[in-house]
């Protein structure tokens, strides 16, 4: 998708991707959504957007991900929900240049549409609150709200409910395995713990045990995952992401990451990459 031309006069925004360096599942509310306790880092792995703001109310996608409805693309659903709450008759052009693999746990999807949201209501001049955007970006995904906080966070509820968490400068190679992990699968599973005990905030120490509780389930139920799991164990302790399929290393230096991403990148799809400290629509 990186020989698409977007229009010259649209505007042009970073989408970040995240790691959730721990993930606890403490309970499950009445409606079946499960209550998480999670560790967001922001990750210099990007999507790209363009949006050039229209008159005619029409939003379109100029750049359709393969095998997504428009309809049923976030991009989309988030530009139709922003002009459905707030009455707008403004429109938008859309052009997205996907680099955040699609399933990983990355939260790719979510981080285009807290985008479009974000750079919408500044393009059409909304004037929305922080807040109000976050109550939007819910209604899309639970990690829609996280990249809307743009910035480190402990996060409590189903990801809504976020808290400023100071994090030390790391450096992640990251493994995609060739396989889409199916999230109601791995919350639906059997063997999926549910009673990991709350934490009031937790303190980002070296040499920290973290974990996630989808992790064991995932590598139980994909090969592949665990494969990918492996080839990264034989250089530290790797956790997965969100639900999956990516698996990744933390380091203190960009060196050693790099050494280790040459090592693995021949045989696996890989990444090595910085973390964030804020969204680069903040900046």
């Amino acid at each position: 998708m990186d020989n698409f031309q977007p229009a010259a006069d649209a505007s042009h925004f970073l989408v970040p991707a995240k790691l959730n360096l721990d993930l606890r599942i403490i309970g499950r509310r009445a409606d079946g959504y499960h209550l998480l306790e999670t560790i967001f880092t922001l990750i210099a792995l990007y999507d790209h957007i363009w949006l050039r703001k229209k008159t005619n109310g029409s939003i379109t996608m100029h750049t359709p991900v393969t095998g997504v409805e428009p309809q049923q693309d976030l991009c989309v659903r988030a530009a139709q929900l922003l002009r459905s709450h707030t009455g707008t008759e403004q429109g938008a052009d859309i052009w997205l240049n996907k680099k955040i693999p699609i399933g990983g746990g990355l939260g790719g999807g979510s981080a285009d549409a807290a985008v479009v949201l974000m750079a919408l209501n500044r393009l059409w001049q909304l004037n929305l609150t922080t807040d109000q955007l976050l109550h939007l970006g819910v209604q899309l995904g639970a990690d829609v709200p996280f990249f809307i906080f743009g910035q480190n966070a402990f996060a409590r509820g189903i990801g809504e409910d976020l808290v400023p968490i100071c994090l030390p400068k790391q450096w992640y190679v990251i493994i995609k395995p060739p396989v889409h992990i199916s999230t109601a699968k791995i919350f639906a599973h059997k063997d999926l713990t549910r009673n990991s005990k709350p934490r009031i905030m937790p303190d980002f120490q070296a040499g920290q045990h973290w974990r996630n509780d989808m992790q064991s389930v995932v590598l139980a139920e994909y090969p592949a995952v665990r494969e990918a799991f492996e080839a990264l164990a034989e250089y530290g302790s790797p956790m997965m992401s969100g639900s999956g399929a990516c698996v990744f290393l933390s380091f203190d230096s960009e060196s050693a990451a790099q050494a280790v991403y040459n090592k693995v990148s021949d045989a696996h799809q890989a990444y090595c990459v910085a973390s964030l400290t804020r969204h680069p629509f903040y900046q």
